[in-house]
């Protein structure tokens, strides 16, 4: 069978993502076995100089060109003629067309069935939205060129796997955010996407209450009865094995987390609070819901680091680590 390869996208090219990939490839190679990554060649070449690394750096014209390698940097150019250098630190409007162009090549490429995975590295929203880019983030435009298909945050390490009901909102739309529908829509999607890419025949799925003490029968409020409740028993009548709305000051702790694949969570903090508690610096953002394999680091930018060299690859190496084991999980 054709192997097919990793896509890896950098992000803002004054950010940090082309220290991580060099960094990591400075000191692992084999972290880059049979991927690719979408980007003009320039921009981590240019960067290994700053950062005194000496690299060879490939180039191929299309995905076709790509052949199997153990561990090269390899570049793909979606816009051949794009020539805007990048410069560590210096966030620039001229960069932005090329950072849309490379993720959407690769996302299109995934759905194409020309490529494995797509392991995105961080944006610098703001300059994207002064260029028209009209979409939160990466999540939501790659979804959008999935057809606009429901999708599930999920932050993943090896401690503890979190699905988001919510994501980023202030606390005080949470409540009026949650519905039957889409927390069983959530329940649904992560059931699915870890039987299909993680390889979790009969996920166990726990469910967090919104209040304290998953609002203590109706005392504390009353979204576990009318929402959270209502959502997992329908999906208990579907087959899926997740709990009722449980404390969530309890479910994360060892005994009960253990019992879990992963905790279906509310509101961001929720979630994320005890994830970067246990793994902090080694989680992967994970897209459930798209046609493809979609992991990310869960850091930012880092526009005052960028070419200082003193950055951490961990998430990178995390996250291309996940999209390899999902990519093999679901060719099974």
């Amino acid at each position: 069978m054709q192997t097919l390869p990793l896509l890896i996208t950098l992000g803002e090219p004054a950010g940090i993502g082309a220290d991580c990939v060099l960094k990591a490839h400075q000191a692992e190679p084999a972290l880059f076995a049979n991927t690719v990554i979408v980007a003009p060649t320039s921009w981590l070449t240019l960067r290994g100089q700053e950062m005194a690394i000496d690299t060879a750096v490939q180039s191929i014209p299309s995905l076709d060109a790509f052949v199997p390698h153990n561990g090269q940097l390899i570049c793909w150019n979606p816009l051949e003629n794009d020539t805007h250098q990048a410069i560590a630190g210096k966030p620039s409007p001229l960069t932005a067309k090329a950072v849309i162009a490379c993720i959407q090549a690769a996302a299109e490429a995934c759905i194409q069935g020309k490529a494995a995975s797509l392991t995105t590295g961080p944006i610098e929203k703001a300059v994207l939205r002064n260029q028209g880019f009209s979409f939160p983030g990466h999540t939501e435009f790659l979804a959008h060129l999935a057809d606009d298909c429901d999708i599930v945050m999920m932050l993943a390490s090896d401690a503890l796997r979190v699905a988001l009901l919510t994501t980023h909102m202030a606390i005080s739309d949470v409540s009026s955010s949650l519905s039957i529908e889409n927390t069983l829509q959530c329940i649904q999607i992560t059931q699915h996407d870890l039987q299909q890419h993680f390889g979790i025949q009969k996920p166990r799925l726990g469910l967090c209450g919104l209040n304290p003490h998953a609002g203590e029968q109706g005392h504390f409020g009353r979204e576990e009865i009318d929402i959270l409740t209502p959502a997992a028993q329908q999906a208990q009548q579907l087959g899926i094995d997740v709990s009722l709305p449980q404390p969530a000051d309890t479910l994360f702790s060892g005994p009960m987390r253990n019992q879990f694949d992963a905790m279906i969570c509310c509101y961001h903090d929720q979630g994320l609070i005890p994830l970067k508690t246990l793994s902090f610096g080694d989680a992967v953002n994970v897209t459930l819901g798209l046609p493809f394999i979609r992991t990310s680091v869960d850091h930012g930018t880092a526009i005052d680091r960028a070419g200082t060299g003193k950055v951490s690859y961990s998430s990178l190496k995390a996250a291309i680590n996940m999209a390899r084991l999902m990519s093999q999980a679901s060719n099974k």
